[in-house]
């Protein structure tokens, strides 16, 4: 499409297929190199030839929580390509459905240790060894869920908003040399969210104003933007994909 992030690499976690799988076909098309992560090998090198070969995109797998891991791809993206420009933290996990009185604190200690403390510890990865010294830029990908409370999902949702904080914490942290930002999708059609919407994606999408569920090209798109340096002035931000859900009260 354009070649605004030729010469740029991003690490793009969870991103065998779904919106991480997205977010690294649009930042291939917009000329960057990506290094993609999840913990199947074989999904893995499904999605690197589907985003061009060994030339643009190389692929690591292992646990978006193993801080080993963590270093390793960072460490194999700087031998590669040269940089760690980007950053995208997609991995999020939700293991478990129901109300929190009735969670098993194991499960709720995973959530919170993939999708909060793993979205940490790649930034740190990352800062320290690129983007400390040369600048770049960062999206975590949270969730509506993390706006107001989401019954059913309701772990899920605490991590989510504990992301859109880490958001801002580091926002004001590791300016002006990087930036992060957040987006906060609705469903989105993805093996991931099928629980919410399978069988009844008409009743589902009748509450959007846009009268459809998410497709994860409309997240790829949106975080594309904010790595860009037309988003050059933004950081801190969340902002919210949801097809108008919010604002009829939805979640």
């Amino acid at each position: 499409m354009t070649t605004r992030f030729e010469g740029r690499t991003a690490i793009v976690t969870g991103a065998s297929r779904g919106i991480g799988l997205a977010v690294a076909e649009r930042l291939v098309a917009d000329g960057a190199r990506v290094v993609i992560t999840a913990r199947k090998q074989e999904a893995l090198d499904q999605a690197v030839a589907a985003l061009g070969g060994p030339e643009k995109a190389i692929a690591v797998a292992g646990r978006a929580d193993d801080v080993e891991h963590q270093a390793d791809t960072v460490a194999r993206a700087i031998e590669t390509f040269g940089s760690v420009d980007f950053l995208v933290n997609n991995t999020g996990i939700n293991p478990v459905y129901g109300p929190l009185m009735d969670i098993d604190v194991a499960a709720a200690r995973k959530i919170l240790e993939v999708n909060v403390l793993g979205a940490l510890s790649w930034a740190q990865q990352v800062h320290r060894a690129w983007q400390g010294e040369h600048g770049g830029a960062i999206v975590n990908v949270a969730s509506v869920a993390g706006l107001k409370p989401a019954p059913g999902i309701s772990m899920y949702g605490v991590s989510k908003a504990a992301v859109i904080h880490l958001t801002q914490e580091l926002a004001v942290e590791l300016g002006p040399r990087v930036r992060i930002n957040a987006v906060a999708p609705a469903v989105v059609k993805t093996r991931f969210a099928t629980a919410l919407y399978e069988g009844r994606e008409e009743e589902v999408a009748s509450a959007y104003p846009l009268e459809r569920l998410g497709v994860p090209e409309d997240i790829g798109s949106v975080v594309a933007f904010l790595l860009s340096d037309d988003a050059s002035w933004l950081t801190g931000q969340t902002l919210v994909i949801d097809g108008g859900l919010t604002l009829t009260g939805g979640v």
